[in-house]
């Protein structure tokens, strides 16, 4: 796979080293969002009802094929990962034996939202939630830190949510084995996909969670305030956040609205946001969905790879420590620096060259993608040089 720059906007040097902050929009996703604000502004008379309809179908289509999901009607579109995990918070009371349990299973260092989402679960159901700590060791620390979690989960575990990738420290988990071992206690297993779909591979079909949450506007390469999330069939006949019209079976006849049908269409159809339609967004999300798959996320993954290997090795003979390459990915990476260099100030320092990373406290996360190029690593690598 070659670089992709071209068919991104990215201000001419600029080295942006930040997609799992916010990613760059194609110009091509930017054409089919202004196609929808004129559809709206100018061709409204065009709409139709089953516009409502078909373009978000092909949405969920395209993202089942990037995560291989075998019914494209367990994809529901969210505004954010906020959204879904209120979600499975509003069907957790289902879990049989929910009165036997304990705990919910977290990581150290998780994202706000995935803490948030379930706070007022733990109070309802009597739960605390039991944080799987970060090793405070470098070495063997992705390793170490799988095996603590594979050992924290016991029959006395309700659910275990986490992400794929750390958002700080790009630790990978090992999602195969924990959801084997949550299958075996008859615990939950959500998994906050945001940093890590649209970049690494992830398959449904292997993995098996309980419910798959992504935003779309990080590797997703979609716009603001729209992701895609898989429900298993736990949270068949369910609750929904949200009693929408759109949400019913034959809802796209609008000659038959005010006969007022309570049965929702199939499986997790009934999680759809309201309004999520979305005549701006969604043709643009469908346009970035079409190219991810178009270049396959493993090219995706080993082109990553061949711009940061050599960068890696210079940071790592300055003093910055990695995870190790089997517990991490490519397109994202926690980097400590070492321990004379302030992060906030060598972040300033960056940002000065026209170089953009994440300070996120503990580490610096740096994360690339199709549209950078080796040049751009090594640039951040000349200013920790000077930074000495």
């Amino acid at each position: 796979m070659t670089n992709q720059k071209h068919l991104f906007s990215i201000e001419e040097g600029l080295h942006y080293l930040n997609g799992a902050a916010y990613s760059p929009t194609l110009k091509s996703s930017v054409e089919r969002g202004i196609e929808g604000i004129n559809l709206k502004a100018v061709h409204t008379h065009q709409i139709s009802g089953k516009d409502h309809f078909i373009l978000p179908e092909k949405v969920q289509k395209l993202f089942s094929k990037l995560v291989n999901i075998p019914d494209y009607q367990r994809v529901a579109i969210i505004p954010s990962v906020a959204y879904g995990m209120a979600t499975v918070a509003n069907n957790f009371h289902r879990l049989p034996n929910i009165s036997e349990k304990k705990h919910i299973i977290q990581i150290q260092d998780e994202f706000p939202n995935n803490v948030y989402a379930f706070d007022r679960v733990c109070q309802n159901h009597h739960l605390t939630y039991k944080t799987i700590v970060k090793p405070d060791v470098f070495e063997n620390r992705g390793k170490l830190w799988n095996q603590h979690i594979l050992e924290g989960i016991t029959t006395e575990t309700a659910m275990v949510v986490m992400p794929h990738i750390h958002w700080i420290y790009g630790v990978k988990f090992d999602l195969e084995n924990i959801s084997k071992r949550c299958k075996e206690v008859g615990a939950l297993l959500i998994i906050d996909g945001t940093q890590s779909v649209g970049a690494l591979d992830f398959d449904i079909e292997k993995i098996q969670p309980d419910a798959l949450i992504c935003a779309g506007y990080k590797w997703l390469l979609g716009p603001y305030s729209i992701g895609l999330a898989y429900f298993s069939d736990f949270f068949d006949d369910g609750i929904p956040i949200e009693e929408s019209w759109m949400h019913r079976v034959e809802s796209d006849n609008f000659a038959k609205l005010i006969r007022y049908e309570r049965a929702y269409r199939p499986k997790a159809q009934r999680y759809n946001m309201g309004e999520h339609s979305q005549f701006i967004q969604m043709p643009m999300l469908e346009d970035a969905l079409t190219q991810l798959l178009s270049w396959g996320v493993n090219n995706i993954q080993n082109y990553t790879k061949s711009i940061i290997e050599n960068p890696i090795k210079e940071l790592q003979e300055l003093g910055c420590w990695l995870e190790d390459e089997a517990y991490r990915a490519n397109h994202l990476l926690g980097v400590s620096l070492p321990i004379s260099i302030d992060n906030q100030s060598f972040t300033d320092k960056l940002m000065q060259n026209k170089i953009v990373i994440s300070n996120r406290g503990v580490a610096i996360r740096v994360s690339q993608n199709i549209y950078n190029v080796e040049d751009d690593l090594w640039a951040l690598v000349e200013v920790l040089k000077g930074s000495f």
